[in-house]
């Protein structure tokens, strides 16, 4: 499940990760942006590159100063990219500097996977969700965290205005109407 691609990012993002530069990398799916929003809403100072593969010059350029500063104390470099920083199509000199620190390749998560996680998410929302609701979801939905991240924001609105618990009854409401009330 990525387990120490998400401990990687976590230590950056609490500062106790001693290397500055953070590069993940995988395919549609596989939680790139996800972990580097989750990054960015931490409390501390970071440089965040989401799909630096389809940068500009301008943006290669601003990623590479942000790469050496970080080098030399300023804040840490989280990006992420489709592939590994060797195929990137970019600068040299960027590509390399991005391939300097830690990279992960992450996987895209399994159903269970992301069971577990919806499981998570609400519980963490102060949710209770059955089985039955996960695996709806899961069968019924588009399968990306940030689509699944937004149904639970409008379930617990939905279930909290009517103030009943998340069933699956409740969930083909809450998705059959247009409003979030």
């Amino acid at each position: 499940m990525n387990a120490e691609a998400l401990a990687g990012v976590r230590s950056l993002a609490e500062g106790r990760l001693s290397e500055a530069i953070v590069y993940l990398w995988g395919g549609p799916g596989s939680g790139r942006t996800h972990l580097l929003r989750a990054a960015a809403g931490a409390n501390r100072e970071l440089v965040i590159a989401d799909d630096v593969d389809t940068f500009a010059e301008a943006a290669q350029q601003a990623l590479f100063i942000s790469i050496n500063a970080a080098r030399d104390g300023g804040p840490s470099v989280l990006a992420a990219g489709r592939v590994p920083p060797a195929s990137l199509r970019l600068r040299e000199d960027l590509r390399t500097r991005l391939g300097w620190g830690l990279v992960y390749h992450l996987k895209p998560l399994s159903d269970a996977d992301k069971a577990v996680h919806l499981r998570q998410e609400a519980l963490r929302r102060g949710l209770s969700v059955s089985e039955e609701v996960v695996w709806y979801l899961l069968n019924h939905l588009p399968r990306d965290l940030g689509s699944l991240h937004a149904v639970l924001d409008r379930l617990d609105r939905h279930a909290l205005a009517r103030q009943r618990p998340l069933t699956v009854a409740l969930v083909r409401d809450a998705l059959s109407k247009n409003d979030d009330g």
